[in-house]
């Protein structure tokens, strides 16, 4: 039989299962809407073809230390690094291409020759990937309800410094992620088994704290530094989704006749490289509406300092724009008096009579009657 504890347990279930689809609505409704409100397409876009320009000038750059190093890494290693570079060249460009340029640039640069090109590879890789960088950290910004907060110069500069340390991170994170667990197998034969349990759950925890940590650095005031954390998660799922869809579609046009021809290699990697950005940003906009619904303290702080400043600027141009209206108001010629008709006085419109005075108005025959009397009477004087 059925207690009254039990049915309020399981009242209290239900509400609480009511009140976590309803949460988990909201985030995905507020997601998708900040998501299509700034433009996130678009954004990836722009972030996946500068990090595709930044990546030549990058792996020129690379090379031409490497060549410093030769007698420290051994010529063996920079011949194979040289093979490898020719043969990922061979994809994108033509043979003619490859001979005439590529292998000539490459033996000069491995010599340790032509220091101006090492330098200005690096000054363009430094260029493109900070401006790549640099759109995650202004969609970050703008995704929070956050901009104006950090100036343009500190947003340029924290793009900047966060490619570098990126470069770091990838140099360690990205060979790791490309030869797979083979080679550290390689590196470290006695603990292959538990090496081979623990490789891709290290580097899915390692991925997700490497995506935190740029949401984290990205937002213009304090946050907790867990708050980035459900974005990184769901940016890596959406990539390793959007990855797979591109590989299988990939292969499935690779059997068939390339419509883009030699630039195929080229349109893929840049297609990888915007299916990344567009998980990486979806992740940040997951996290603002979070932020949003519940939201933290310094985050909170600043969103409503940003919708003062926005409101006194509203009232500022309001105000200026009525002191335009009164000046040109002001200005305008005034209208001229209509003409005044020549009217004739009421004095001019009255009889003579009208304007004698009352005692003065009498009737003519009487007057005309003693005029006659006294006609008489001079004439017997």
């Amino acid at each position: 039989m059925t207690t009254l504890s039990d049915a309020s347990a399981g009242v209290a279930e239900v509400s609480v299962r009511a009140r976590i689809r309803s949460a988990v609505w909201r985030v995905v409704r507020g997601t998708s809407v900040s998501a299509f409100r700034y433009r996130v397409t678009g954004l990836a876009a722009e972030a996946a073809f500068f990090t595709l320009l930044s990546l030549p000038p990058l792996v020129l750059g690379l090379i031409g230390t490497l060549g410093h190093f030769r007698s420290m890494l051994g010529d063996d290693t920079v011949s194979d690094i040289r093979t490898w570079v020719i043969e990922k060249a061979q994809t994108v460009l033509t043979e003619q291409s490859v001979d005439t340029v590529v292998r000539p640039l490459l033996d000069d640069v491995l010599r340790g020759g032509r220091v101006e090109i090492v330098s200005l590879s690096f000054l363009v890789s430094l260029w493109a990937g900070s401006r790549a960088l640099n759109v995650y950290v202004d969609t970050i910004t703008i995704a929070y309800g956050l901009s104006g907060v950090r100036g343009v110069i500190r947003t340029r500069l924290r793009a900047f410094f966060l490619y570098i340390a990126g470069l770091g991170v990838g140099l360690v994170v990205i060979p790791l992620l490309v030869a797979g667990p083979t080679l550290v197998l390689r590196w470290l034969p006695e603990g292959a088994r538990v090496l081979h349990v623990l490789y891709w759950p290290v580097l899915i925890v390692v991925s997700i704290v490497f995506l935190a940590s740029l949401y984290y650095l990205s937002v213009p005031v304090r946050t907790a530094w867990w708050r980035g954390l459900p974005g990184g998660a769901v940016a890596l799922a959406i990539w390793a989704l959007g990855s797979l869809i591109l590989r299988l579609y990939l292969d499935g046009s690779a059997s068939g006749v390339s419509v883009y021809g030699s630039l195929g290699a080229a349109i893929a990697v840049l297609a990888w490289l915007y299916v990344t950005a567009l998980a990486v940003l979806i992740g940040a906009a997951l996290n603002a509406e979070i932020d949003k619904l519940w939201p933290g303290e310094y985050t909170a702080r600043a969103r409503a300092e940003v919708a003062e400043a926005r409101a006194r600027a509203a009232k500022k141009q309001l105000r200026a724009a009525e002191r335009r209206v009164e000046a040109a108001t002001s200005d305008e010629p005034e209208e001229p008096a209509a003409p005044e008709e020549d009217v004739e006085p009421q004095e001019a419109r009255e009889p003579l009579e009208a304007r004698q005075p009352l005692e003065a108005r009498e009737p003519l025959e009487a007057r005309e009657s003693e005029r006659e009397q006294a006609r008489p009477e001079s004439r017997s004087a």
